[in-house]
């Protein structure tokens, strides 16, 4: 009946036997008369069976493929080296068998085997093995199905696409008849409602599932303990799955009739629940793994996070609105402000001027230097508004600025002259260092007079009597090969302490030092001022010691493309 092949190798002469085949075992025993007889057993049993009489033929078997079972000697446990289920023949009364505990074993027998418990111990070897691979291939497709719903979540800040994503996942992957997600009354998460109902269903009617109340002390129940609860499993001697929760007399958990089969999952965060998931079916009773309750409770999870990061963007987004809307009345508050002021204003200069340039009838000394007081507050409410006006407009209007070349040296010099009455007034000196090379930029003329009378004018007005400012300017390459001129502005000054430095370029902000001495100003002037050097491509910093001086540096592209693309 039998024939030796290779060495070691025994196969039934007339038909060899493919080990892909779903019911191919290998019988591997150095008894030959035993071996003999269970192979004949397990054949007869409609198995395709390959024998081995040691272990290297063994292994040259396990070589050709992979047996739906392998029936193998204690003896040549070591050979044995494969996925394949093994049923392992032990002696009762050899202790080196019996107290052996090795690993990939998933059964024994004890030798020599009755031909019929050998069979029926194979037949349920594979069986056992075969329902586990299905249970592990589904688990592996209901993971990917649940990742899919997960990352679904993680997709959209939406919070009612968040609920839907979920409903709708879990009612296909679970084939559930209807699914509800329900949040509660919560300052974490929106109040939200999701359902879904399988085709051809209608809706659940309102009060099936329970709500409310009674629906938050559940969630916070099972969220306490972690736990989901079940309504309506199944009758079975099994336990229920871990972390699942059955009602009394395994119907009525959930208060809904014995028509349905629900199962409750909280949805929370920290120690408190924030909302609860309904899986109900009709008719038919449902019995949950473990596998399946973990990853529920992990898309919950998920939802629940998202939840909440939905509610605090939406939240942000508001505060955003509203402080845009409140920015936009403030603007339109100032334009309007701006406007009212500068009409009168005009007339008020004008009537000025005429008095101090009428010939018919000239004022005294005194009402002239009185009248020069007027004038200069006048010119300073009007520089005030100028600057309310630009703030008022966020900053410059792009299609108002005017770009040419412009000399820089030659601007600088405009400033110094145009400053220094009001410099010698306040016993400050201006020197401009010569310029070897006046540079030309590409900039708007008046504004960029603007940044330096600016900067020139802020340094007079901090600097005590006797001090002095110095205006220098440079030319220089950078390391990526672009050219820029940069002025500087230095004075003796009051300066700025290190901790308010960062703040010079912020909207009406004012040093302390300038607040205490009652030095007069805004503090719109160096923000207006970045906001022309940004606008130029340039930038701009300050470097400052408190007591001795303060150091404004503008850098501006001298490349004509660079400045305009900026």
């Amino acid at each position: 009946m039998y024939s030796t092949g290779r060495e070691g190798v025994i196969v039934a002469a007339d038909s060899p036997c493919d080990l892909r085949v779903p019911r191919a075992a290998v019988v591997a025993d150095p008894d030959a008369t035993r071996l003999a007889r269970n192979s004949s057993a397990l054949e007869q049993a409609g198995f395709c069976v390959s024998s081995a009489t040691d272990a290297a033929g063994l292994a040259a078997l396990l070589q050709d493929g992979k047996p739906a079972v392998i029936i193998a000697d204690a003896s040549l446990l070591p050979a044995i080296g494969t996925e394949a289920p093994v049923l392992l023949m032990v002696d009762l009364d050899n202790p080196a068998e019996t107290s052996a505990r090795p690993s990939g074993i998933h059964d024994c027998i004890t030798k020599p085997p009755a031909p019929r418990e050998l069979v029926h111990r194979a037949s349920a070897l594979i069986d056992l093995v075969a329902r586990r691979n299905a249970s592990r291939q589904r688990a592996e497709a209901l993971r990917e199905q649940l990742r899919l719903v997960s990352a679904a979540v993680r997709a959209t800040n939406d919070p009612q696409e968040i609920a839907n994503h979920v409903v709708a996942g879990f009612g296909r992957t679970f084939k559930a008849d209807h699914v509800l997600l329900a949040t509660f009354e919560d300052e974490r998460v929106p109040r939200i409602t999701a359902t879904w109902d399988a085709p051809g269903l209608q809706p659940l009617p309102p009060g099936v599932l329970p709500g409310g109340e009674e629906a938050h002390r559940t969630a916070d129940l099972l969220w306490a303990g972690a736990e989901t609860m079940s309504s309506d499993a199944p009758e079975t001697d099994d336990p229920p799955a871990e972390g699942a929760r059955t009602g009394e007399g395994g119907g009525t958990a959930s208060g809904l009739s014995s028509t349905f089969s629900t199962l409750a999952v909280p949805i929370g965060e920290g120690n408190s629940s924030l909302g609860i998931i309904w899986i109900a079916m009709r008719d038919r009773r449902r019995q949950w793994s473990r596998a399946e309750l973990g990853l529920i409770q992990h898309v919950a999870g998920n939802a629940a996070y998202g939840l909440i990061q939905s509610h605090l963007i939406s939240s942000q987004q508001q505060v955003v609105k509203q402080l845009q809307q409140l920015d936009k009345a403030k603007t339109d508050f100032l334009a309007t402000v701006n406007h009212e002021l500068r009409t009168p204003l005009t007339s008020i200069m004008a009537y000025l001027d005429m008095i101090q340039e009428s010939t018919e009838q000239p004022v005294s000394p005194e009402v002239h230097q009185m009248l020069d007081i007027v004038v200069r507050n006048t010119e300073r409410l009007r520089s005030l508004i100028e600057d309310m006006l630009s703030v008022s407009r966020n900053g410059l209007d792009d299609s108002l600025m005017h770009f040419t070349p412009v000399r820089l040296g030659q601007t600088l010099d405009l400033v110094a002259a145009a400053l220094r009455p009001l410099a010698k007034l306040q016993n400050v000196t201006i020197e401009v260092d010569p310029v070897p090379e006046d540079p030309e930029i590409l900039a708007d003329e008046v504004q960029l007079q603007q940044v330096f009378t600016n900067l020139v004018s802020n340094a007079i007005k901090f600097t005590p009597s006797g001090g002095r400012i110095e205006v220098g300017s440079e030319s220089h390459a950078a390391e990526d090969g672009t050219r820029w001129a940069t002025v500087s502005v230095a004075d003796t000054g009051i300066g700025i302490s290190s901790d308010e430095i960062d703040h010079v370029f912020t909207r009406f902000y004012r040093a302390s030092n300038a607040m205490s001495g009652a030095i007069p100003g805004t503090g719109l002037g160096l923000a207006i001022t970045k906001d022309i050097v940004v606008r130029h491509g340039g930038k701009i910093d300050v470097a400052s010691t408190l007591g001795a001086g303060t150091t404004v540096t503008v850098s501006l592209p001298l490349d004509a493309d660079r400045s305009r693309a900026n």
